[in-house]
């Protein structure tokens, strides 16, 4: 049986490496020695389901998308009309998104949540947020989730999708769900929430909560 994320990250967690696990594995799947749950051809389900409540469309805005893996919500943004950036500190995945999508207009890039461009910061009218930090225990979470708020340009919009906690439940992540009132976090520098859903989908054991957030125009 191939390995899977568990396994890397319990390795990086021994060496207090909390981020060292998504190169290993996501180089382990490209030998064949490794399997990506979440390496799928659609976006995330909650995303489309959110853009089409709303009406989202680029319109030549700037998007972020954070942790971005194989591209998968990456290219849907795209899609959508928005001049998309997509990053992940795997370079080996984005390589592979890169040979994926060869006709993307989409920019990937390594780049590392925990030590962001300084440009980025209030740069990005719409910043997607998918399944990133529920793959990072605490420390270094807060310091990610903090982040991912200043990201977002004034005017702009955070979506974030992340796997909430289940009280009595026992968790051996990754994913490391996330409380409620972690997701308070998000609002920094003005950045405020607009609604904050505990969705169940189809499995009522594993919810999300999905969680948008807004920054009054400067």
């Amino acid at each position: 049986m191939a390995n899977g994320p568990s396994q890397f990250a319990a390795e990086a967690l021994r060496n207090n490496d909390p981020t060292g696990w998504f190169e290993p594995l996501y180089a382990a799947a490209a030998r064949g020695e490794a399997e990506i749950p979440w390496d799928t051809d659609t976006p995330t389900k909650p995303l489309p389901e959110w853009v089409d409540e709303h009406g989202i469309t680029g319109a030549g805005r700037r998007a972020l998308v954070v942790g971005c893996g194989l591209g998968r919500d990456s290219e849907y943004i795209a899609s959508l009309g928005f001049d998309t950036v997509a990053f992940d500190l795997s370079p080996t995945a984005i390589d592979a998104a890169k040979r994926r999508y060869p006709d993307s207009t989409v920019e990937y890039m390594v780049a590392d949540l925990l030590k962001p461009p300084k440009h980025w910061l209030g740069a990005f009218d719409l910043v997607v947020e998918s399944m990133t930090v529920q793959a990072l225990p605490e420390p270094p979470r807060h310091e990610a989730i903090v982040n991912i708020g200043r990201f977002v340009a004034p005017g702009g919009t955070l979506i974030a999708f992340v796997r909430a906690l289940v009280e009595g439940v026992t968790y051996d992540g990754p994913p490391w769900p996330v409380k409620r009132e972690e997701m308070n976090s998000f609002t920094v520098d003005g950045l405020r929430p607009v609604v904050i859903d505990l969705l169940h989908e189809d499995d009522p054991h594993s919810p999300r909560w999905r969680a948008e957030f807004y920054r009054d125009p400067a």
